[in-house]
């Protein structure tokens, strides 16, 4: 079991959900990035996502672009991510998965990428924009490390692709609740109720998802059926604006949707 699943059933356990928290890498800036990701274990996320800023971010909603715009800006380095996970693990037993491009690792390189996540402590990586059968070396590189490579799920997959992300996919499969960029949105779609659960009848072993999840109650329904809820924006929004204090404050509100489902 990888730590990515160890912390999932751990929550299963407890009798609630899992609970997810995305925060992009060095924004407002590297420490206050760092102070952030351990707020959110303290506060009740399960497994932290850190997202290294991107200059051609194409899944992203406005507020996480704005977000890594301004980390780009401030002078983030790649190096500076093995260093955040480092401290984040070292500070607090939540695993730390990195929702990146695959245009960053390409050039870091794949198995120095993988080799370096390894070492600073990070569980896995969340590749949204490639698909498993283009990715053997970073599938070679990931069980050669233990590193879990969670590839995503979409409503508008086909069956024969949904086996395909299963058979790939470790440590959880990444459902897009629906079609389109990351953000907040009033209402999640009947899709994602309806991907888990042919995600389900194609053997998945965890699905957790994403995209469009802001509030407790959210929350609370995506765990009416599924294993973890990911939160993003609603985080990268609290801590623009009230940093790290108000980011405390809507974990937890949001923490309280993973109860609810029990």
């Amino acid at each position: 079991m990888s730590r990515v699943d160890d912390a999932i059933q751990r929550a299963h356990d407890a009798g609630r959900g899992a609970f997810i928290g995305y925060l992009p890498v060095g924004f407002p800036d590297l420490p206050t990035s760092i102070e952030a990701a351990i707020t959110l274990a303290r506060n009740g996320v399960d497994i932290i996502e850190l997202g290294p800023p991107y200059s051609d971010p194409v899944m992203d909603g406005a507020i996480i672009q704005e977000a890594t715009q301004t980390a780009l800006a401030a002078g983030f380095r790649m190096a500076d991510l093995f260093t955040a996970v480092r401290a984040i693990t070292e500070a607090v037993d939540v695993p730390v998965v990195v929702m990146s491009y695959w245009n960053p690792i390409w050039q870091y390189g794949v198995d120095r990428y993988a080799d370096d996540l390894f070492a600073a402590g990070g569980a896995g990586i969340i590749t949204p924009d490639i698909t498993p059968e283009s990715a053997e070396e970073w599938i070679a590189a990931s069980r050669r490390t233990g590193l879990d490579r969670i590839f995503l799920a979409a409503p508008t997959s086909s069956d024969a692709r949904l086996d395909l992300v299963v058979s790939a996919s470790s440590g959880f499969v990444y459902t897009v609740s629906t079609m389109g960029i990351t953000g907040e949105r009033a209402a999640l779609d009947q899709a994602a109720r309806t991907l888990v659960e042919r995600l389900r009848a194609h053997g998945v072993g965890r699905a957790c998802v994403g995209i469009g999840i802001s509030n407790a109650e959210q929350v609370a329904r995506v765990l009416e059926y599924a294993d973890g809820a990911i939160v993003g924006t609603a985080l990268v929004r609290a801590l623009r604006d009230g940093g790290v204090e108000r980011l405390a404050e809507v974990t937890r509100e949001l923490s309280a949707g993973t109860h609810r489902a029990a």
